[in-house]
């Protein structure tokens, strides 16, 4: 069996194209965040939801679905705001009552694997921010009963062999860090993991947030993110900034 991996797709229906068009699978799992930042959250969750995928939930899913702050940092949140209006108008009340229904985590078993599935940590599965170490992550999977344990939230990928338990964390699909900027997901097959990239038109992504009404100070700073991969300084004025 062929899992693909996806994690914070932020309504980035390009990236998620070109991602599929590239992998083959049989099984999807999301890590969470399929909304938020970007100009497409409907067709993304559409995406998911018709293939199937076994979702869980992110702090971006529990904001439009509850209605209640996302919990980013001052340089992010103004960015989150300058666009949660799109997931707003394009999803339905019963796509926002998904979302915030989605499982916090999950415990399943593929090819004789014991997989945890959780957005961000397993001790806070919504917010918890941990760097990619192995000093920052022994303590939070130290009671975890699984082989591999698969996060998102950080848009980082990589992954850390801790004892007998194996964390992974595939990148973000829709707004990858680290300077890279290619849409970034995994695959598991027969129990090998492997991380792959996907070049996208990430014009068509900033075009499309200017599209649906969002202001020029956020479309700068978001395309210049899509662009490089690497997170921009706030404009001055914006909460975060010098």
């Amino acid at each position: 069996m062929r899992i693909l991996i996806l994690s914070d797709i932020h309504g980035n229906a390009a990236a998620l194209e070109a991602i599929i068009a590239q992998e083959s699978f049989d099984k999807v799992v999301c890590l969470g965040d399929v909304v938020g930042y970007g100009p497409e959250p409907a067709a993304c969750l559409r995406w998911l939801r018709r293939h199937s995928a076994l979702v869980v939930q992110g702090n971006h899913d529990r904001a439009l679905g509850d209605r209640v702050p996302p919990g980013c940092t001052p340089a992010f949140q103004w960015l989150a705001d300058a666009t949660f209006h799109i997931g707003e108008a394009q999803l339905t009340p019963e796509e926002r009552g998904y979302l915030a229904e989605l499982p916090r985590s999950t415990l399943v078993e593929r090819d004789g694997l014991r997989l945890m599935l959780v957005h961000a940590a397993p001790r806070d599965p919504l917010y918890g921010y941990r760097e990619p170490t192995a000093a920052a992550w022994k303590e939070e999977l130290s009671d975890v009963e699984a082989d591999l344990v698969l996060v998102g939230h950080t848009h980082l990928q990589f992954e850390l062999r801790l004892g007998p338990r194996h964390l992974a964390n595939p990148g973000s699909v829709g707004q990858p860090k680290g300077g890279d900027p290619r849409a970034a997901y995994a695959v598991l097959e027969a129990g090998t993991l492997r991380f792959g990239r996907a070049a996208y038109p990430i014009e068509r992504t900033i075009s499309g947030l200017a599209a649906a009404g969002v202001s020029q100070a956020a479309v700068t700073s978001l395309g210049q993110l899509l662009r490089t991969g690497q997170v921009p300084p706030p404009p001055s004025g914006q909460p975060g900034s010098g």
